[in-house]
């Protein structure tokens, strides 16, 4: 079931999704199967799977989830997004709103095992991000994890790099997480960089 190759799990939607840049190894995508195949695979290894999505669009790695035995809370914008995600999670409770405004009310009266944000909270400044995953962090169970996997850098200076690579596809309407700027609000938060652009970013409670 768990699979260090498993990154055909996401084919189809890849396809559609992201088109050439993970296989390009160019941004904004760079890395984007491998984030989705750790988070998958650490989530499934440990033994409870009570899981909050936090923007999981149409469900690419959320519904793998499922498929293993998860319990599936979300919240994302779009309603068009919930509906696709809910026709393929019958069983999912999904809320729509804005997380830049927080969690949705009802999901604050749960508790998660795993929290996973997939390029999504790039939509928020620094500050809103610091506040948010300080939010999310005490709705984990103990033991349970946090995984942001998104547009992500060790150090600013990593950023401006690949900002300059980047030319006029840099996308300065989102705020990407710059690791050793957010660490000193979280001091047991990790990083793992997964590719020039990208990173698996985790905090456990």
């Amino acid at each position: 079931m768990l699979s260090s190759k498993g990154f055909d799990l996401w084919a189809d939607d890849y396809d559609k999704s992201v088109g050439l840049s993970d296989e390009d190894g160019t941004y904004p995508f760079a890395g984007y199967k491998a984030i989705l195949n750790e988070i998958y695979n650490r989530v499934l290894s440990a033994p409870s799977k009570n899981i909050l999505d936090i923007g999981f669009g149409t469900g690419t790695l959320t519904t793998k989830l499922y498929e293993n035995g998860c319990m599936i809370y979300g919240q994302d914008f779009s309603d068009r997004m919930i509906e696709l995600a809910q026709e393929k999670m019958p069983n999912a409770i999904l809320y729509q709103g804005d997380f830049s405004n927080g969690l949705s009310e009802p999901l604050l009266h749960q508790k998660y095992d795993s929290i996973i944000a997939t390029y999504s909270l790039h939509h928020l400044m620094d500050q809103q991000k610091v506040s948010f995953i300080k939010t999310l962090l005490t709705q984990l169970n103990e033991e349970g994890c946090i995984y942001i996997g998104d547009v992500a850098f060790e150090t600013r200076a990593e950023l401006h790099k690949c900002m300059g690579e980047a030319g006029d596809e840099w996308d300065d309407d989102e705020f990407y997480f710059v690791f050793d700027e957010l660490k000193g609000h979280f001091p047991t938060m990790r990083f793992e960089k997964m590719s020039s652009c990208a990173g698996l970013i985790s905090l456990q409670k």
